[in-house]
Protein backbone atom coordinates (compact mmCIF):
# COMPACT_ATOMS: atom_id res chain seq x y z
CA UNK A 1 0.00 0.00 0.00
CA UNK A 2 1.28 3.46 -0.81
CA UNK A 3 1.36 5.86 2.16
CA UNK A 4 -1.21 8.05 0.45
CA UNK A 5 -3.66 5.38 -0.71
CA UNK A 6 -7.35 5.64 0.18
CA UNK A 7 -7.13 9.39 0.81
CA UNK A 8 -10.07 11.26 -0.64
CA UNK A 9 -9.38 13.37 -3.73
CA UNK A 10 -9.45 17.05 -2.92
CA UNK A 11 -9.90 18.34 -6.45
CA UNK A 12 -7.02 19.73 -8.50
CA UNK A 13 -3.59 19.13 -6.99
CA UNK A 14 -0.04 19.72 -8.15
CA UNK A 15 2.10 17.40 -10.23
CA UNK A 16 5.71 17.83 -11.32
CA UNK A 17 8.12 15.91 -13.56
CA UNK A 18 11.79 16.51 -12.81
CA UNK A 19 14.60 15.55 -15.18
CA UNK A 20 17.24 14.00 -12.94
CA UNK A 21 20.83 13.52 -14.16
CA UNK A 22 21.92 11.16 -11.41
CA UNK A 23 24.15 8.10 -11.92
CA UNK A 24 21.61 7.19 -14.59
CA UNK A 25 19.37 9.71 -16.29
CA UNK A 26 15.69 9.34 -15.35
CA UNK A 27 12.57 11.40 -14.83
CA UNK A 28 10.89 11.74 -11.40
CA UNK A 29 7.09 11.75 -11.72
CA UNK A 30 5.53 13.23 -8.56
CA UNK A 31 1.88 13.69 -7.54
CA UNK A 32 0.81 15.79 -4.57
CA UNK A 33 -1.19 13.56 -2.18
CA UNK A 34 -1.99 13.81 1.54
CA UNK A 35 0.65 16.44 2.19
CA UNK A 36 3.53 14.73 0.33
CA UNK A 37 4.73 14.13 -3.21
CA UNK A 38 4.06 10.50 -4.13
CA UNK A 39 6.93 9.66 -6.48
CA UNK A 40 8.03 7.29 -9.23
CA UNK A 41 11.32 7.21 -11.17
CA UNK A 42 10.70 6.72 -14.90
CA UNK A 43 13.95 5.68 -16.69
CA UNK A 44 12.73 6.36 -20.25
CA UNK A 45 10.63 9.44 -19.58
CA UNK A 46 6.92 10.05 -19.17
CA UNK A 47 5.05 9.21 -22.42
CA UNK A 48 3.29 12.23 -23.84
CA UNK A 49 0.78 10.44 -26.05
CA UNK A 50 -1.12 7.13 -26.05
CA UNK A 51 0.74 3.96 -26.98
CA UNK A 52 4.01 3.30 -25.17
CA UNK A 53 4.16 1.86 -21.66
CA UNK A 54 7.04 2.93 -19.44
CA UNK A 55 8.55 1.26 -16.39
CA UNK A 56 7.97 3.45 -13.32
CA UNK A 57 9.78 2.55 -10.09
CA UNK A 58 8.01 3.60 -6.90
CA UNK A 59 10.36 5.63 -4.69
CA UNK A 60 10.04 7.30 -1.31
CA UNK A 61 7.59 10.17 -0.84
CA UNK A 62 9.09 13.66 -0.94
CA UNK A 63 8.06 16.83 0.91
CA UNK A 64 5.85 19.24 -1.03
CA UNK A 65 8.63 21.84 -1.10
CA UNK A 66 10.65 19.55 -3.37
CA UNK A 67 8.21 20.24 -6.22
CA UNK A 68 9.97 23.55 -6.84
CA UNK A 69 13.52 22.22 -6.62
CA UNK A 70 15.87 22.65 -9.56
CA UNK A 71 19.65 22.63 -9.23
CA UNK A 72 22.56 20.45 -8.15
CA UNK A 73 22.46 17.69 -5.56
CA UNK A 74 26.07 17.59 -4.26
CA UNK A 75 28.33 14.63 -4.97
CA UNK A 76 28.24 12.11 -2.18
CA UNK A 77 24.59 12.75 -1.35
CA UNK A 78 21.73 10.45 -2.35
CA UNK A 79 20.64 11.21 -5.92
CA UNK A 80 23.67 13.40 -6.65
CA UNK A 81 23.43 15.21 -9.97
CA UNK A 82 21.54 17.95 -11.78
CA UNK A 83 17.77 18.31 -11.42
CA UNK A 84 15.54 20.46 -13.64
CA UNK A 85 11.77 20.84 -13.87
CA UNK A 86 10.70 19.16 -17.13
CA UNK A 87 6.96 19.82 -16.64
CA UNK A 88 4.54 20.90 -13.96
CA UNK A 89 0.87 21.64 -13.56
CA UNK A 90 -2.25 20.27 -11.89
CA UNK A 91 -4.06 16.95 -11.93
CA UNK A 92 -7.40 15.41 -10.99
CA UNK A 93 -7.80 11.89 -9.60
CA UNK A 94 -10.11 9.33 -11.23
CA UNK A 95 -8.90 6.28 -9.28
CA UNK A 96 -6.32 5.67 -6.56
CA UNK A 97 -5.78 2.39 -4.71
CA UNK A 98 -2.93 0.04 -3.84
CA UNK A 99 -2.35 -1.06 -7.43
CA UNK A 100 -3.96 1.57 -9.66
CA UNK A 101 -3.53 5.32 -9.99
CA UNK A 102 -5.52 7.01 -12.76
CA UNK A 103 -5.30 10.79 -13.13
CA UNK A 104 -5.81 13.58 -15.67
CA UNK A 105 -2.82 15.91 -16.06
CA UNK A 106 -2.91 19.52 -17.18
CA UNK A 107 0.65 20.74 -17.68
CA UNK A 108 2.73 22.62 -20.21
CA UNK A 109 3.82 19.42 -21.96
CA UNK A 110 1.74 16.64 -20.46
CA UNK A 111 -2.01 16.84 -20.99
CA UNK A 112 -4.45 13.98 -20.83
CA UNK A 113 -5.42 10.89 -18.86
CA UNK A 114 -2.67 8.69 -17.36
CA UNK A 115 -2.67 5.29 -15.68
CA UNK A 116 -0.15 3.73 -13.30
CA UNK A 117 -0.47 -0.02 -12.62
CA UNK A 118 1.56 -1.85 -9.98
CA UNK A 119 3.07 -5.08 -11.37
CA UNK A 120 5.46 -6.19 -8.61
CA UNK A 121 5.99 -4.33 -5.34
CA UNK A 122 7.90 -1.17 -6.37
CA UNK A 123 7.58 -1.77 -10.12
CA UNK A 124 4.74 -0.04 -11.94
CA UNK A 125 3.82 0.63 -15.56
CA UNK A 126 2.96 4.16 -16.67
CA UNK A 127 1.06 4.98 -19.83
CA UNK A 128 -0.98 7.75 -21.38
CA UNK A 129 -4.58 6.66 -21.98
CA UNK A 130 -5.73 9.64 -24.01
CA UNK A 131 -4.86 13.17 -24.99
CA UNK A 132 -7.46 15.89 -25.36
CA UNK A 133 -8.36 17.00 -28.86
CA UNK A 134 -8.55 20.80 -28.84
CA UNK A 135 -12.12 22.05 -28.98
CA UNK A 136 -12.58 24.83 -31.49
CA UNK A 137 -15.42 27.29 -31.58
CA UNK A 138 -17.92 26.70 -34.38
CA UNK A 139 -17.28 28.39 -37.72
CA UNK A 140 -18.69 31.84 -38.11
CA UNK A 141 -18.22 32.92 -34.48
CA UNK A 142 -16.62 36.24 -33.54
CA UNK A 143 -13.17 34.62 -33.41
CA UNK A 144 -13.37 33.19 -36.93
CA UNK A 145 -10.31 33.82 -39.12
CA UNK A 146 -10.23 33.83 -42.94
CA UNK A 147 -8.64 30.87 -44.69
CA UNK A 148 -5.09 31.95 -45.63
CA UNK A 149 -4.11 32.04 -49.28
CA UNK A 150 -0.72 30.95 -50.61
CA UNK A 151 0.85 30.24 -47.24
CA UNK A 152 4.42 28.99 -47.70
CA UNK A 153 5.02 25.46 -46.31
CA UNK A 154 7.22 24.81 -43.29
CA UNK A 155 10.54 23.18 -44.19
CA UNK A 156 12.77 20.68 -42.40
CA UNK A 157 16.50 20.86 -41.71
CA UNK A 158 18.88 18.11 -42.75
CA UNK A 159 20.24 16.06 -39.85
CA UNK A 160 20.38 12.81 -37.94
CA UNK A 161 17.62 11.05 -36.01
CA UNK A 162 17.16 12.64 -32.56
CA UNK A 163 19.05 10.29 -30.26
CA UNK A 164 19.37 12.37 -27.10
CA UNK A 165 17.71 10.30 -24.36
CA UNK A 166 16.21 13.46 -22.94
CA UNK A 167 14.06 13.70 -26.05
CA UNK A 168 12.00 10.76 -24.77
CA UNK A 169 8.87 10.40 -26.88
CA UNK A 170 8.69 14.10 -27.72
CA UNK A 171 9.33 13.36 -31.40
CA UNK A 172 7.11 11.85 -34.03
CA UNK A 173 8.59 9.99 -36.99
CA UNK A 174 7.08 9.90 -40.47
CA UNK A 175 8.22 8.46 -43.77
CA UNK A 176 9.70 10.92 -46.26
CA UNK A 177 7.80 10.69 -49.53
CA UNK A 178 9.28 11.00 -53.01
CA UNK A 179 6.83 13.51 -54.45
CA UNK A 180 6.09 17.21 -54.65
CA UNK A 181 4.93 19.32 -51.72
CA UNK A 182 1.42 20.77 -51.86
CA UNK A 183 -0.79 22.93 -49.68
CA UNK A 184 -4.49 22.46 -50.42
CA UNK A 185 -7.25 24.74 -49.18
CA UNK A 186 -10.87 23.55 -49.25
CA UNK A 187 -13.79 25.92 -48.92
CA UNK A 188 -17.35 26.08 -50.23
CA UNK A 189 -16.99 22.86 -52.21
CA UNK A 190 -13.88 24.03 -54.08
CA UNK A 191 -10.16 23.51 -53.62
CA UNK A 192 -7.00 25.41 -54.44
CA UNK A 193 -3.53 23.85 -54.52
CA UNK A 194 -0.05 25.36 -54.55
CA UNK A 195 3.52 24.34 -53.74
CA UNK A 196 6.73 25.74 -52.33
CA UNK A 197 7.09 28.25 -55.14
CA UNK A 198 3.47 29.32 -54.46
CA UNK A 199 2.57 28.63 -58.09
CA UNK A 200 -1.07 27.60 -58.45
CA UNK A 201 -1.32 23.93 -59.42
CA UNK A 202 -5.07 23.53 -58.87
CA UNK A 203 -5.87 22.50 -62.44
CA UNK A 204 -3.16 19.82 -62.64
CA UNK A 205 -4.60 17.43 -60.06
CA UNK A 206 -8.34 16.91 -60.58
CA UNK A 207 -8.21 13.91 -58.18
CA UNK A 208 -8.32 16.40 -55.30
CA UNK A 209 -11.97 17.17 -56.05
CA UNK A 210 -12.84 13.75 -54.60
CA UNK A 211 -11.22 14.85 -51.33
CA UNK A 212 -13.36 18.01 -51.35
CA UNK A 213 -16.50 15.90 -51.71
CA UNK A 214 -15.42 13.66 -48.82
CA UNK A 215 -14.62 16.49 -46.40
CA UNK A 216 -17.87 18.27 -47.17
CA UNK A 217 -18.58 21.69 -45.70
CA UNK A 218 -15.57 21.79 -43.36
CA UNK A 219 -13.17 24.62 -44.21
CA UNK A 220 -9.57 23.35 -44.04
CA UNK A 221 -6.00 24.03 -45.14
CA UNK A 222 -3.97 20.83 -45.56
CA UNK A 223 -0.24 20.20 -46.00
CA UNK A 224 1.07 17.10 -47.70
CA UNK A 225 2.86 15.48 -50.62
CA UNK A 226 1.51 14.66 -54.07
CA UNK A 227 2.88 11.24 -54.99
CA UNK A 228 2.71 8.89 -57.98
CA UNK A 229 3.54 5.19 -57.63
CA UNK A 230 5.55 2.88 -59.87
CA UNK A 231 4.57 -0.65 -60.92
CA UNK A 232 5.96 -2.04 -57.65
CA UNK A 233 3.79 0.31 -55.60
CA UNK A 234 6.67 2.57 -54.50
CA UNK A 235 6.53 6.38 -54.68
CA UNK A 236 8.34 7.43 -57.86
CA UNK A 237 9.41 10.97 -58.69
CA UNK A 238 10.14 9.84 -62.24
CA UNK A 239 6.52 8.70 -62.70
CA UNK A 240 5.23 11.93 -61.14
CA UNK A 241 7.23 13.90 -63.74
CA UNK A 242 4.65 12.81 -66.33
CA UNK A 243 2.02 14.84 -64.42
CA UNK A 244 3.97 17.79 -63.01
CA UNK A 245 4.40 19.86 -66.16
CA UNK A 246 1.04 19.40 -67.91
CA UNK A 247 -1.17 22.41 -68.59
CA UNK A 248 -3.59 21.32 -71.29
CA UNK A 249 -6.80 20.25 -69.54
CA UNK A 250 -7.60 17.49 -72.02
CA UNK A 251 -4.15 16.02 -71.55
CA UNK A 252 -4.42 16.39 -67.76
CA UNK A 253 -7.73 14.49 -67.73
CA UNK A 254 -6.25 11.69 -69.83
CA UNK A 255 -3.08 11.41 -67.71
CA UNK A 256 -5.09 11.48 -64.45
CA UNK A 257 -6.40 8.07 -65.53
CA UNK A 258 -3.09 6.78 -66.87
CA UNK A 259 -0.88 8.15 -64.04
CA UNK A 260 -3.06 8.68 -60.95
CA UNK A 261 -1.68 10.82 -58.15
CA UNK A 262 -2.31 10.40 -54.41
CA UNK A 263 -2.27 13.20 -51.84
CA UNK A 264 -0.49 12.04 -48.68
CA UNK A 265 -1.63 14.48 -45.98
CA UNK A 266 0.52 15.03 -42.88
CA UNK A 267 -0.62 18.35 -41.39
CA UNK A 268 -3.69 20.51 -40.76
CA UNK A 269 -3.08 24.26 -40.66
CA UNK A 270 -6.59 25.72 -40.57
CA UNK A 271 -9.96 24.29 -39.70
CA UNK A 272 -13.45 25.73 -39.47
CA UNK A 273 -12.38 29.39 -39.38
CA UNK A 274 -9.51 28.85 -36.93
CA UNK A 275 -5.77 28.97 -37.56
CA UNK A 276 -3.83 26.03 -36.12
CA UNK A 277 -0.37 27.43 -36.83
CA UNK A 278 0.38 27.93 -33.13
CA UNK A 279 -1.22 24.64 -32.10
CA UNK A 280 1.32 21.93 -31.15
CA UNK A 281 2.03 19.36 -33.83
CA UNK A 282 0.50 16.43 -31.91
CA UNK A 283 -2.80 18.29 -31.61
CA UNK A 284 -2.81 19.17 -35.30
CA UNK A 285 -2.28 15.47 -36.10
CA UNK A 286 -5.19 14.42 -33.88
CA UNK A 287 -7.46 16.96 -35.54
CA UNK A 288 -6.25 15.92 -39.00
CA UNK A 289 -7.13 12.30 -38.35
CA UNK A 290 -10.62 13.33 -37.20
CA UNK A 291 -11.23 15.60 -40.21
CA UNK A 292 -9.93 13.56 -43.17
CA UNK A 293 -11.77 10.27 -43.90
CA UNK A 294 -10.07 7.37 -45.76
CA UNK A 295 -10.12 7.64 -49.54
CA UNK A 296 -8.73 6.08 -52.70
CA UNK A 297 -6.94 9.25 -53.88
CA UNK A 298 -5.58 10.44 -50.55
CA UNK A 299 -4.55 9.20 -47.11
CA UNK A 300 -3.13 10.33 -43.77
CA UNK A 301 0.08 8.27 -43.50
CA UNK A 302 0.97 6.93 -40.05
CA UNK A 303 3.35 8.65 -37.67
CA UNK A 304 5.16 6.95 -34.80
CA UNK A 305 6.08 8.67 -31.55
CA UNK A 306 7.58 6.12 -29.18
CA UNK A 307 11.13 7.05 -28.14
CA UNK A 308 12.49 3.84 -29.69
CA UNK A 309 10.58 4.06 -32.97
CA UNK A 310 12.84 6.45 -34.91
CA UNK A 311 15.42 3.80 -35.80
CA UNK A 312 12.67 1.30 -36.62
CA UNK A 313 10.96 3.75 -38.97
CA UNK A 314 14.28 4.51 -40.62
CA UNK A 315 14.99 0.79 -41.11
CA UNK A 316 11.52 0.26 -42.56
CA UNK A 317 12.04 3.18 -44.95
CA UNK A 318 15.25 1.57 -46.21
CA UNK A 319 13.66 -1.86 -46.60
CA UNK A 320 10.81 -0.31 -48.61
CA UNK A 321 13.21 1.82 -50.70
CA UNK A 322 11.62 5.06 -49.48
CA UNK A 323 13.35 8.45 -49.39
CA UNK A 324 13.95 8.53 -45.66
CA UNK A 325 12.40 9.78 -42.42
CA UNK A 326 11.10 13.10 -41.08
CA UNK A 327 11.32 13.61 -37.31
CA UNK A 328 8.94 16.25 -35.90
CA UNK A 329 8.94 17.67 -32.40
CA UNK A 330 5.54 16.93 -30.88
CA UNK A 331 5.14 20.34 -29.26
CA UNK A 332 6.27 22.36 -32.29
CA UNK A 333 4.09 25.02 -33.92
CA UNK A 334 3.85 25.38 -37.70
CA UNK A 335 6.27 28.00 -39.03
CA UNK A 336 5.21 28.97 -42.58
CA UNK A 337 8.11 29.36 -44.98
CA UNK A 338 10.72 28.64 -42.29
CA UNK A 339 13.34 25.89 -42.30
CA UNK A 340 13.09 24.82 -38.67
CA UNK A 341 15.09 22.39 -36.48
CA UNK A 342 11.72 21.31 -35.06
CA UNK A 343 11.49 19.18 -38.21
CA UNK A 344 14.52 17.05 -39.12
CA UNK A 345 14.83 15.18 -42.40
CA UNK A 346 16.99 12.07 -42.47
CA UNK A 347 17.30 10.97 -46.11
CA UNK A 348 18.34 7.54 -47.34
CA UNK A 349 19.65 9.18 -50.50
CA UNK A 350 21.11 12.66 -51.00
CA UNK A 351 19.23 14.91 -53.40
CA UNK A 352 19.90 18.47 -54.44
CA UNK A 353 17.96 21.09 -56.36
CA UNK A 354 20.09 22.61 -59.11
CA UNK A 355 19.90 25.34 -61.74
CA UNK A 356 20.91 24.48 -65.31
CA UNK A 357 23.56 26.88 -66.64
CA UNK A 358 24.75 25.04 -69.71
CA UNK A 359 25.00 21.74 -71.58
CA UNK A 360 27.26 19.65 -73.76
CA UNK A 361 26.22 17.71 -76.82
CA UNK A 362 26.47 13.94 -76.67
CA UNK A 363 28.61 11.71 -78.90
CA UNK A 364 27.82 8.66 -81.00
CA UNK A 365 24.10 7.85 -80.90
CA UNK A 366 23.56 11.00 -78.83
CA UNK A 367 25.06 13.28 -81.47
CA UNK A 368 22.85 16.35 -81.75
CA UNK A 369 21.21 15.67 -78.38
CA UNK A 370 21.88 16.48 -74.76
CA UNK A 371 24.91 14.66 -73.40
CA UNK A 372 25.38 16.35 -70.03
CA UNK A 373 24.01 19.31 -68.10
CA UNK A 374 26.25 21.85 -66.34
CA UNK A 375 24.80 22.61 -62.94
CA UNK A 376 24.99 25.43 -60.45
CA UNK A 377 23.60 27.01 -57.33
CA UNK A 378 22.60 30.69 -57.16
CA UNK A 379 25.57 32.83 -56.18
CA UNK A 380 24.82 34.36 -52.74
CA UNK A 381 25.38 37.85 -54.07
CA UNK A 382 22.71 37.51 -56.75
CA UNK A 383 20.11 35.27 -55.11
CA UNK A 384 17.93 38.08 -53.78
CA UNK A 385 16.65 39.44 -57.07
CA UNK A 386 14.27 42.36 -56.93
CA UNK A 387 10.66 41.70 -57.84
CA UNK A 388 10.27 41.54 -61.59
CA UNK A 389 14.01 41.38 -62.28
CA UNK A 390 14.84 38.86 -65.00
CA UNK A 391 16.21 35.53 -63.87
CA UNK A 392 18.56 35.74 -66.83
CA UNK A 393 20.74 37.95 -64.59
CA UNK A 394 21.09 35.24 -61.95
CA UNK A 395 24.73 34.21 -61.44
CA UNK A 396 25.63 30.63 -60.58
CA UNK A 397 28.30 28.81 -58.61
CA UNK A 398 29.40 25.72 -60.57
CA UNK A 399 28.84 22.43 -58.71
CA UNK A 400 29.35 19.81 -61.42
CA UNK A 401 27.47 18.13 -64.22
CA UNK A 402 25.13 15.21 -64.81
CA UNK A 403 24.92 12.91 -67.80
CA UNK A 404 22.91 9.94 -66.54
CA UNK A 405 19.33 9.33 -65.49
CA UNK A 406 17.64 10.72 -68.63
CA UNK A 407 15.02 8.73 -70.51
CA UNK A 408 15.00 9.17 -74.29
CA UNK A 409 11.86 11.31 -74.10
CA UNK A 410 13.27 13.54 -71.34
CA UNK A 411 16.56 13.91 -73.19
CA UNK A 412 14.74 15.00 -76.36
CA UNK A 413 12.49 17.46 -74.49
CA UNK A 414 15.43 19.02 -72.64
CA UNK A 415 17.44 19.32 -75.85
CA UNK A 416 14.61 21.30 -77.52
CA UNK A 417 14.26 23.61 -74.52
CA UNK A 418 17.99 24.19 -74.11
CA UNK A 419 18.44 25.06 -77.78
CA UNK A 420 15.85 27.83 -77.35
CA UNK A 421 17.35 29.13 -74.10
CA UNK A 422 20.88 29.72 -75.40
CA UNK A 423 23.10 32.70 -74.58
CA UNK A 424 26.64 33.72 -75.53
CA UNK A 425 28.19 34.10 -72.08
CA UNK A 426 28.52 31.72 -69.15
CA UNK A 427 26.16 32.33 -66.18
CA UNK A 428 28.75 30.78 -63.82
CA UNK A 429 30.78 33.19 -61.67
CA UNK A 430 33.12 30.40 -60.56
CA UNK A 431 35.43 28.76 -63.12
CA UNK A 432 34.10 25.74 -64.98
CA UNK A 433 36.96 23.22 -65.48
CA UNK A 434 38.42 23.44 -68.98
CA UNK A 435 37.46 19.88 -69.84
CA UNK A 436 33.86 20.56 -68.85
CA UNK A 437 33.65 23.97 -70.52
CA UNK A 438 35.08 22.79 -73.85
CA UNK A 439 32.20 22.61 -76.33
CA UNK A 440 29.67 23.80 -73.73
CA UNK A 441 26.60 25.75 -74.75
CA UNK A 442 25.48 28.30 -72.17
CA UNK A 443 21.83 28.88 -71.35
CA UNK A 444 19.83 31.38 -69.33
CA UNK A 445 19.55 30.05 -65.74
CA UNK A 446 15.77 29.74 -65.67
CA UNK A 447 15.32 25.99 -65.31
CA UNK A 448 15.39 24.10 -62.01
CA UNK A 449 16.04 20.37 -61.79
CA UNK A 450 16.87 17.81 -59.14
CA UNK A 451 19.67 15.26 -58.96
CA UNK A 452 20.55 12.49 -56.58
CA UNK A 453 24.21 11.96 -55.74
CA UNK A 454 26.55 10.02 -53.49
CA UNK A 455 28.46 12.85 -51.76
CA UNK A 456 30.21 16.18 -52.17
CA UNK A 457 33.85 16.32 -53.27
CA UNK A 458 36.34 18.44 -51.32
CA UNK A 459 36.20 21.15 -54.01
CA UNK A 460 32.42 21.46 -53.94
CA UNK A 461 31.35 19.16 -56.77
CA UNK A 462 28.57 16.58 -56.89
CA UNK A 463 29.96 13.04 -56.89
CA UNK A 464 28.16 10.42 -59.03
CA UNK A 465 25.14 12.62 -59.79
CA UNK A 466 22.09 11.18 -61.57
CA UNK A 467 19.20 13.21 -63.01
CA UNK A 468 15.83 12.90 -61.23
CA UNK A 469 13.72 15.43 -63.09
CA UNK A 470 12.65 19.01 -63.59
CA UNK A 471 11.17 21.02 -60.72
CA UNK A 472 8.69 23.39 -62.35
CA UNK A 473 7.37 24.12 -58.85
CA UNK A 474 10.63 25.89 -57.91
CA UNK A 475 12.00 29.35 -58.70
CA UNK A 476 15.73 29.32 -59.61
CA UNK A 477 16.47 32.19 -57.22
CA UNK A 478 15.09 30.11 -54.33
CA UNK A 479 17.34 27.10 -54.85
CA UNK A 480 19.68 26.66 -51.88
CA UNK A 481 22.64 24.52 -51.01
CA UNK A 482 25.49 24.31 -48.56
CA UNK A 483 28.56 22.45 -49.78
CA UNK A 484 31.74 20.86 -48.40
CA UNK A 485 32.57 23.23 -45.56
CA UNK A 486 29.67 21.72 -43.62
CA UNK A 487 29.08 18.65 -45.82
CA UNK A 488 25.32 19.24 -45.80
CA UNK A 489 22.78 20.16 -48.42
CA UNK A 490 19.38 21.80 -48.30
CA UNK A 491 16.87 19.51 -49.98
CA UNK A 492 13.32 20.05 -50.97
Amino acid sequence: MTPSAHVADSGEQKFVVQEHHARRLHWDFRLERAGVLVSWAVPKGVPDEPGPQRLAIRTEDHPLEYANFAGEIPRGEYGAGHVSIWDEGTYRTHKWDDRHVEVSLQGRRLQGRYLLICTDESQWLLRCLSRPIPQLDPPGDKHSEPLPRHLAPMLATLGELPDNPRAGSRWAYEFKWDGVRALVSIQDGRFQAWGRGEADTTGRYPELQNLVDAIGSTQVLLDGELVAFDAAGRPSFAVLQRRMHLRDQTEIARMAVEVPVSFLIFDLLHRGGHSLLRTPYWQRRKLLESVVPPGSDWSVPPCFSDSDSGAAVQQASREQALEGVIAKRLDSPYRPGKRSPDWIKVPNILTQEVVIGGWREGAGRLKGQLGALLLGLPDPGSRRLKSGKSLENLSLTYIGDVGTGFSEAVRADLTRFLERAGRKTSPFVTPVPTGRARGARWVNPTLVGEVQFRSWTADGRLRHASWRGLRSDKNPAQVRGTVPATRTVEER
